[in-house]
């Protein structure tokens, strides 16, 4: 870090910024010109560097352990450099990572640009001599264990085609051998999605393959994101940064992994094969191919369904995701279910008295390996400390009356645990975990009678804009506050602008502005990718266009499932119209009674309950919910009632408002 040289470039870049503002006037009307200037990306400002400056100058950067770690063992690169579908379209560009071998842009975060050099690590690596990982292909890495006869893969990846030039490279250079077994660590899609390029289907059942998973994997695999998948979508959009690209002004990391260019790439296929067992408790052991494997059951930590797995003839733990080499999401930005922070901390501990002093190597979902048994041994103590501060000093902070804003302000870990580089932001961060744990133990409530009942985002925005003197002032005092570097302030005054009058560009464009240094700044690549993600779509517009984010789930739910589904999509206006009931039949063995009453969609086995039966496959009830042709006619009057009965329900949009008011 050279502190003389930003600091000459801070005062040269805010007098630039200030006769800017100066230049731009507080009217909401821009013409032409100043449109396309005030669109535009803007480069880091003064305050943007003295921010780096003063945030990341005490970091321990002359430890460059970590670039060890991230490079020892490495074998081979995937050949081209190339990953793509059987019709040629491409994937993922691996030279995209080629961007880390030079010098740090001054749109990014030092600190989450070491980050992202780290995980551009790319290939076939070597661990030990009977334990390999492909890393640096997707977010998550392959694991191939050498069994007597063959390989036992440990997590697959997210698609069917990565994980096959995973394994292409890995008999490539490892030798032509079956896989004799899988094994999901936990219920997470990009540990799982690309089963099938890891072995198929056919092959799987002709040749028995275990295939292995934590206990509710196949529940939670399915269930997790589907209630609430199409919202979920919509945010994962923002976090992950798929409209803004990748580069120096846009998705430079993934925090856990490395970033690619979602824009414009085919997606990958998806196909999971499903668990033939289920670890359901700690200290369960198998053998497959001559490896013995112990489990630890570790479910409602980072996911619902979980385990680490230990080979204690190689004296190699693999944590999955439960140690990481970045602090992690107890609530992800995307939206799921509140992880237990205290769970997780305890389940570390009884990681290090179980495993401890056996482990010579440790492996995990994400990151690079570790070595030697007193390193790893202080990793996972001093990671699992961080968790355990995050959780108790949260609480702490809570029963002495503080709210989770006032929490996050105010929670910092401690020097010890703050100057470890596994223990940094990069994905999940201090400021939205502490909100995670106050809200699983207490809420969205803050305790504050006057924020029970409020209102609601537009009418509360145009009280405030009018309160402030008008949409002029509120203008004027956001520009004020960009100008002097103060961007939370600014973006929550312009969001009231933005929301009290959403037609407003110039309100939009400045906040905008706002957003975008925000997340130059951030050390999180989830809070970059959302600012930015935040500052584009108000430059250019929200894109509209529905999409059904869990159609390519539904093949392979349960029929109840199914229904709980078609259940929050009820239009209650409808339901009371149309108040049915029958007994939904699938191939003639799988069956619900459904009933609609009251607005609401119930359903439970048939059992003794009556009704007239609507007789279908799943294939005809599947294309009928996605809206797919159907492979063959139904009766006319098949077809009939299945449209009534779907005739209560609406496809959930696709793209809403989310730094705009939503539609």
């Amino acid at each position: 870090m050279k502190r003389m040289s930003m600091a000459h470039r801070a005062r040269f870049t805010a007098a630039i910024a200030a006769v800017s503002l100066i230049a731009m006037g507080a009217g909401s009307s821009v013409g032409a010109q100043d449109d396309a200037q005030d669109a535009a990306q803007k480069p880091a400002s003064a305050a943007t560097l003295r921010y780096f400056e003063e945030t990341t100058a005490s970091l321990p950067w002359n430890d460059r352990e970590d670039f060890d770690l991230a490079t020892r063992g490495f074998v081979a690169a995937i050949p081209g450099g190339e990953i793509r579908k059987a019709d040629g379209k491409r994937i993922r560009d691996l030279r995209e990572l080629d961007i880390f071998k030079g010098k740090r842009p001054d749109t990014v975060n030092p600190s989450l640009w070491r980050n992202a050099q780290l995980l551009s690590q790319s290939g076939l690596f070597k661990v030990t001599d009977r334990v390999y990982q492909v890393r640096g292909v997707e977010l998550a890495n392959l694991t191939v264990v050498l069994g007597k006869t063959g390989y036992i893969v440990i997590d697959t990846l997210t698609t069917v085609e990565s994980a096959k030039a995973a394994m292409d490279l890995v008999r490539a250079k490892l030798g032509d051998k079956p896989v004799m077994g899988v094994i999901y660590t936990h219920s997470h899609i990009d540990h799982f999605g690309g089963a099938a390029g890891v072995i198929t289907p056919e092959e799987a059942s002709a040749r028995k393959v275990p295939i292995v998973a934590p206990g509710g994997f196949l529940k939670e695999a399915i269930s997790e994101n589907v209630i609430a998948g199409p919202a979920m979508s919509r945010r994962a959009i923002y976090a992950f940064g798929h409209l803004i690209g990748t580069g120096p002004k846009a998705d430079i990391s993934d925090g856990i992994g490395p970033a690619f260019n979602r824009l414009g790439n085919a997606t990958g296929q998806v196909h999971m094969l499903p668990p033939t067992h289920e670890v359901t408790r700690t200290g369960e052991t198998m053998s497959i191919d001559g490896v013995d494997l112990e489990f630890q059951y570790m479910p409602d930590t980072e996911a619902p369904a979980e385990m680490a797995i230990y080979m204690p003839q190689l004296r190699v733990l693999d944590m999955a995701e439960n140690a990481n080499s970045s602090l992690h999401n107890i609530l992800t930005l995307r939206g799921a279910q509140v992880r237990d922070a205290k769970a997780w901390a305890d389940d570390l501990t009884r990681s290090i008295a179980l495993y401890g002093d056996r482990t010579d190597t440790l492996i995990t979902s994400h990151f690079w390996p570790h070595w030697g048994n007193a390193k790893i041994l202080d990793y996972l103590g001093a990671h699992r400390d961080m968790y355990k501060y995050l959780h108790d000093q949260s609480v702490r902070m809570m029963n002495q009356g503080m709210n989770g804003e006032e929490i996050a302000e105010n929670l910092k870990l401690p020097k010890p645990l703050a100057d470890r580089w596994f223990n940094q932001g990069y994905y999940g961060t201090l400021s939205h975990d502490a909100k995670a744990v106050y809200q699983r133990y207490l809420g969205w409530y803050d305790g504050n009678p006057a924020n029970l009942n409020p209102l609601p985002p537009e009418t509360a925005a145009a009280k405030y804009v009018e309160a402030m003197g008008g949409p002029e002032a509120v203008l004027r005092l956001g520009r004020k506050a960009i100008a002097e570097g103060d961007y939370r302030w600014a973006s929550e005054l312009l969001s009231r602008l933005v929301f009290a009058r959403p037609d407003d560009r110039a309100a939009k464009l400045a906040l905008a502005d706002s957003l975008e240094q925000q997340g130059y700044q951030a050390t999180s690549s989830m809070w970059r990718n959302a600012f930015l993600t935040g500052a584009k779509e108000l430059r250019e517009g929200v894109k509209t266009g529905g999409f059904d984010s869990v159609a390519g789930a539904i093949p392979a739910m349960p029929l109840s499932d199914i229904l709980d589904l078609l259940a929050v999509r009820v239009v209650p206006e409808r339901a009371l119209a149309a108040p049915m009931a029958f007994n939904l039949v699938l191939d003639g063995k799988d069956a619900e009674h459904v009933e609609i009453r009251n607005g609401v969609l119930i359903h439970q086995p048939v059992g003794k309950a009556s009704g007239q039966k609507l007789e279908l496959t799943r294939a005809q009830l599947v294309a009928a919910i996605t809206k797919k042709p159907q492979d063959s006619a139904l009766a006319a009057d098949v077809a009939s009632r299945l449209d009534a009965f779907l005739a209560l329900v609406e496809p959930p949009k696709g793209t809403f408002g989310l730094v705009t008011p939503a539609p």
